[in-house]
């Protein structure tokens, strides 16, 4: 039987799969736009790759792809598209001559910081009318959100 406390948590669950629903397909359009701006042949799987590498710096291939959790083919194609499109670097590994680090260059670090900037202005124009509580508050909510999901797989 199906109360009304039930019925109105399902409600609200139905809403936040919603909501999410909204913010998945919007995110799913903003990163190809940025990829597009960082470069225009670059693809949105590998603007979140190069995101990731700009943030955590030059990895071996078997760290992206445990990061990323796919198999080191499907990185190595990955890799060797930014390669050619010299949004990425290869060295040897100081640690083990016989490994290849793979680092952002130059010239995409400095699109992904144009990219970066841009986005940040962008998102405080849109939500300049919430307190810096708001914004805290819901970074907050949304980690806790995150976490939660986490602790299911």
């Amino acid at each position: 039987m199906t109360t009304p406390t039930r019925t109105a948590r399902t409600d609200l669950l139905r809403g936040l799969e919603q909501e999410v629903g909204v913010t998945i397909r919007r995110i799913r359009r903003v990163i190809a736009e940025r990829a597009h701006a960082v470069h225009p042949e670059l693809q949105s799987s590998s603007y979140l790759m190069l995101s990731w590498l700009d943030q955590h710096g030059p990895q071996r291939a078997s760290a992206m792809a445990d990061a990323f959790g796919i198999d080191k083919g499907a990185i190595s194609r990955q890799v060797q598209h930014l390669v050619e499109l010299g949004l990425v670097d290869r060295a040897p590994d100081p640690a083990d001559g016989r490994a290849t680090l793979i680092s952002v260059s130059a010239e995409a670090a400095s699109h992904l910081a144009a990219v970066a900037g841009e986005r940040r202005r962008w998102l405080d124009e849109r939500l300049r009318d919430w307190s810096d509580e708001d914004l805290a508050a819901f970074a907050d909510l949304l980690g806790r959100y995150n976490a939660a999901l986490d602790e299911r797989a």
